[in-house]
């Protein structure tokens, strides 16, 4: 069997207020996220996963049309994505639509484009649609003194459905 190669990505998440949070990357990007209001300047976790998946494919798709050079001059994806009304309210499908302008665009070339990031670049993409991750939740408690507490929670999946996850 051959072992499968992986890299690691790193966010760390602190918070700001009383339901905002700053996400920062291991190269020092930042990102606002917010939760518990309808009326937020900052995205929240849940609306994050649509932006990534979009994001993700955008950048892949805008990549290998201007490798064929492709006419591109606007490019924008709209993600719509599904939640379960219940508790995790885990997302059951999203919708990504692809909108370009350009004169002259092959759209053969932009089918292609799409289909190559959807089977094959994009990583939020195939973790989504895979239902493969795994997730491992723990904690650290740190305490005034320097203290620190920690254990580990929970892992779920991969392949965990919804509905199974909340016991």
């Amino acid at each position: 069997m051959m072992a499968v190669m992986s890299t690691t990505k790193v966010a760390t998440i602190t918070l700001t207020g009383d339901s905002r949070f700053e996400a920062t990357t291991a190269a020092g990007a930042r990102i606002a996220m917010e939760g518990g209001s309808d009326i937020a300047d900052a995205p929240s976790p849940a609306e994050l996963v649509g932006i990534a998946l979009g994001g993700c494919t955008a950048i892949d798709v805008i990549a290998i049309l201007r490798k064929q050079r492709q006419p591109v001059t606007g490019y924008q994806i709209r993600v719509t994505g599904r939640q379960r009304e219940t508790n995790p309210h885990a997302f059951v499908r999203f919708d990504v639509v692809h909108v370009l302008d350009g004169e002259g665009l092959d759209l053969a070339a932009v089918r292609r484009a799409i289909d190559l990031s959807s089977r094959k670049y994009c990583s939020v993409g195939s973790t989504l649609a895979s239902g493969s991750a795994e997730l491992h939740h723990a904690f650290v408690v740190r305490s005034p003194d320097g203290s620190e507490q920690t254990a580990e929670v929970v892992v779920m999946g991969p392949y965990v459905k919804p509905e199974d996850q909340a016991r």
